[in-house]
Formats: C-alpha cells, sequence, structure tokens
C-alpha cells in the first residue's frame, strides 16, 4: 500500500509514505453537546507522542481482502479514488474499522457469521458475531505528513456518527494499549487537550459538518511535499498555502 504513487512526492520520500485511515467517532451530533472519543499516545510513541488523537493507523496489506459486509457510499468511493491507487477505497474503510476496534474496542459492523476463519487481526472481532460495515463511514479529509517527520503518513480521515457504532460506547474493555485515557470529549472542550495541528484543523471541518449528516461532495486534502503545501479539494481547485 505504501507504493501509492502522490503528486508532487519525491521518488526517496514516496517510499517512506504509508497510507492510513482514521475514525473520527462523533456522539450527540444533533445535541447541545456533541462529543468526539480521542486517545492519548505514549510519550515514547514514535509519531506525536503524548497527543491526543483519534484512533486510527496504517493500512495493512491484509486489509484489502477483508470483506465487508457493506461498502462505502459511492460518493466517498469516488472522492477516495482522486489522486489514488484504484481500489484503495476498499483497504482503507477496512483499516479505519480495524483501528477502531483495536484500538477502542469499540465495533462497526452488523451481526453475522464470518466464512472461513478469521484472520489474526480479525478473530477478535469476529468471535463478536459481527461483520464490518463501512456503509456508515464518510470520507472527510485527507493529510499528507510533512517531510522530515520520523513518519510519514497519507491519511484519510473518516466520520462515523456514534449510533452507528454496535457495542456498548462506554466499553473500552476490549482495546489494546495504544491509547491511553480514552473518552468521550466534548466539542467545547477538546481544544484544551494537547492536539497536532492537523487534528484541529480536522476538527473545524467536523464542527462545520454537525447539522449535515450527508456524504461532502467535496472533501479537503491538505498535501505537504517538498516544495510547497498546498490545500486542495478532492474534486476541486488548488489553492496554495501562503505564510
Amino acid at each position: 500500500m505504501s507504493k501509492t504513487a502522490i503528486q508532487g512526492v519525491t521518488s526517496e520520500d514516496r517510499t517512506a509514505i504509508r497510507n492510513a485511515a482514521t475514525i473520527i467517532a462523533l456522539r450527540d451530533r444533533m445535541g447541545d453537546n456533541p462529543k468526539v472519543l480521542m486517545g492519548q499516545r505514549g510519550a515514547k510513541a514514535a509519531f506525536m507522542p503524548n497527543k491526543f488523537v483519534f484512533p486510527g493507523g496504517a493500512v495493512d496489506l491484509a486489509d484489502a481482502d477483508i470483506p465487508l459486509a457493506e461498502p462505502l457510499p459511492e460518493v466517498c468511493r469516488n472522492r477516495l479514488a482522486d489522486q489514488a491507487s484504484a481500489g484503495l477505497d476498499h483497504a482503507l474503510a477496512v483499516a479505519a474499522i480495524r483501528e477502531l476496534w483495536e484500538e477502542t474496542g469499540l465495533i462497526l459492523g452488523y451481526p453475522g457469521a464470518w466464512q472461513g476463519e478469521a484472520i489474526p487481526d480479525w478473530q477478535g472481532f469476529a468471535a463478536t458475531g459481527h461483520l464490518p460495515s463501512a456503509r456508515a463511514l464518510q470520507f472527510v479529509f485527507r493529510a499528507l505528513t510533512p517531510p522530515g517527520r520520523p513518519r510519514r503518513f497519507d491519511a484519510r480521515f473518516f466520520l462515523v456518527d456514534a449510533d452507528e457504532i454496535a457495542s456498548d460506547l462506554d466499553d473500552f474493555s476490549q482495546a489494546c494499549d495504544e491509547l491511553s485515557h480514552l473518552q468521550w470529549i466534548p466539542l467545547s472542550e477538546v481544544r484544551s487537550f494537547d492536539l497536532p495541528f492537523i487534528t484541529e484543523v480536522v476538527l473545524a471541518e467536523v464542527t462545520g459538518r454537525l447539522k449535515d449528516r450527508t456524504p461532502p461532495q467535496s472533501v479537503p486534502y491538505f498535501c505537504n511535499n517538498d516544495e510547497e503545501s498546498l490545500f486542495l479539494q478532492l474534486k476541486g481547485h488548488i489553492m496554495p498555502l501562503h505564510g
């Protein structure tokens, strides 16, 4: 998956860039106090130590072969295909659901039995009696990590309403130890936490979409390459960033 061609990135840098999926779970979206699910990365983490982040991580090769009970909405698949390898949308959606399960223990899927034995990364999920479903995921943001960082990711951010999650929203007992202090943080308070810059940018985008439950027709792409930073709109126009 790391061989995806990215415009404006040198061949040397391209080998270090990994496709990644991040999931933004939004709770009480239409209420007076909407919340997002976040956790804190460890102090010794190579990427964004100590920062509060959304669940997410790199796409695994096996993600492309995991069946989905339902695919992403067509508009999201179309936006994901812009400046990306063919078929990558499926692996990204699977990665988002897998990362949500691994890092929080929450289930995004439908009741159902797997065909055959699940691979190790999915055995815990399969044991809950669910199949992964991408129907409720909405592709809302894309960001390429700037050059010079210890790790670089071409990250796609997916928004999901918490009421689409099939498990107890406050039960993190099945989570791995990658994120600590997992919690639903009110949007009104989230900027008081230690957040990465890109997370603040994405939160502004999410806040602007609170009342619109439909997938966006145009998706922001914050592209940091060796020459300049670009703020693109996938299926839209390129706007160079200055300053």
